[in-house]
Parts: C-alpha cells; sequence; structure tokens
C-alpha cells in the first residue's frame, strides 16, 4: 500500500496540517480523528488496514487529517466564543485549503466522502451537509450531531450554523436541498453497547427522512461499543457493500 505524508500551511489557521494519503487511486475518503488532532490516528486505530482490500485494489484512497479539537471545542483554557470561530477557521481550511491539495494530488477533482467517528462523526457529516455541492457523500459513526454537547451553554449563531441537527430542519432553500436530495451516500452508523449513543444517529436519521435527504440509518446491537474494533468492522461493512 502506497503512504505518503504531508504539512500544509494553512493561512486560515496559521499554523501547518498535517495529511497521511494511503492508496493510489479511486473515490477519496477524507478521513477526521476522533477527538485528537493527529492525522495518523487512523491508521492507529486500524481503520486503514480494515481497508487495505479496496487501498490495494485502487477502490479509494484516505486523506487522514489533523484537526483542531484542542484548540476548539475540546479546549480546556478558550471562551467558549473562541472555541467557536477556531471551529469556523477550521471549516475554511478544509473547503479552501484542503480540498484544492486533495484534488491535485489526484490529478483533477474526484468523488470525496467525508468520514469519521465520535467527534470526527460531527465533522464529517457536518462538512457535508454544509457544503453538498462539494462533497459527495459521509460516513459518521458514533457520533453525536448536536453542537451543544460540546459548547458547555454557549450558543451563536456559528454554533447553529455548525449544528446539523438544529440548521437542517430549518433548511428550505430549494439550492442547497437539491444538492442533498440528489445524492445517495450519506451513512449514519452506531453500535448500541458501551459508550455508544445510538439515539444521536437516529435523531439526525428522523430529520433527514423529514426532509426527503436520501440516507442510510444502521444501529448495531450491544456487542458493538463505540471503539476502533466497531468502527473497523463498520467501515469494511461499507467499502465493501455500499460504496
Amino acid at each position: 500500500m502506497q503512504k505518503d505524508t504531508h504539512k500544509q500551511w494553512s493561512s486560515h489557521l496559521s499554523k501547518d496540517m498535517e495529511i497521511a494519503v494511503y492508496g493510489h487511486y479511486g473515490f477519496v475518503v477524507l478521513m477526521f480523528p476522533t477527538d485528537g488532532d493527529d492525522c495518523l490516528e487512523a491508521e492507529k486505530l486500524g481503520l486503514v488496514e480494515a481497508l487495505l482490500p479496496a487501498l490495494d485494489k485502487g477502490k479509494c484512497r484516505i486523506f487522514s487529517i489533523s484537526s483542531v479539537n484542542q484548540e476548539s471545542w475540546l479546549s480546556p483554557d478558550l471562551h467558549p466564543e473562541d472555541k467557536s470561530y477556531r471551529h469556523f477557521l477550521y471549516n475554511n481550511y478544509v473547503v479552501e485549503e484542503l480540498l484544492p491539495f486533495i484534488f491535485s494530488e489526484c490529478g483533477g477533482p474526484l468523488p470525496v466522502i467525508t468520514c469519521g467517528a465520535k467527534l470526527g462523526a460531527y465533522h464529517a457529516a457536518n462538512t457535508y451537509f454544509r457544503r453538498p455541492d462539494l462533497f459527495y457523500g459521509t460516513i459518521a459513526m458514533s457520533g453525536t450531531f448536536n453542537i451543544e454537547h460540546f459548547t458547555q451553554g454557549f450558543y451563536d449563531d456559528n454554533c447553529y450554523f455548525n449544528s446539523p441537527v438544529h440548521y437542517l430542519p430549518n433548511l428550505n432553500d430549494s439550492y442547497w436541498l437539491s444538492f442533498l436530495a440528489s445524492k445517495h451516500h450519506v451513512y449514519l452508523l452506531s453500535g448500541s453497547g458501551k459508550d455508544e449513543h445510538p439515539e444521536n444517529t437516529t435523531h439526525l436519521g428522523d430529520i433527514l427522512s423529514y426532509k426527503g435527504i436520501p440516507h442510510f440509518v444502521d444501529i448495531w446491537g450491544s456487542e458493538w461499543s463505540g471503539g476502533p474494533a466497531t468502527w473497523q468492522a463498520m467501515l469494511k461493512f461499507l467499502i465493501e457493500h455500499k460504496l
């Protein structure tokens, strides 16, 4: 399997952002870290190995990126408004700096499916739902999609526009809804065991059903806890049978 690592200076974030790329061809799986900021986390958790057959066949490539979770929602020191603004800057980095880099590495635009677990699931889903004109779909595992779960009571406009369970029910713009309605690669999964909260996944699924947005919700049993083994199995299943 081909693996490359890169550093990309982000003018939005005023720092180097690291990217690990696995595979040589195929559609792109853009993978966000869970709660940390490490671009190598997907490899350390066994998620890259779970997709090794697809990577070797050239079915897909993984772009595993760093985040600013510890500088935004998970920072113990920042004021909530500063956390919110740091997340705003991270959104801009992904769309305006990272995505062009991905297309450059791939030799042109390719379908990009966002992917993540836990807080990474939030990032993956939010990134897709905010810009369905740019991204092809999303895989969100063991996630929450309510930004209030991270803000400790703080809520501003930036929080609203980054909280899928808040902005999606009020989304009535036919331009954006047409993108969401025409795509068929929204995958929301959760286990039902330890450290899982499947109600978060079903809540978002209910909203998407109400809005007529195609999606696939899959709640696994109580033997599946919120951890790497579950996410490995989920990703393997999706890539082999749904994509």
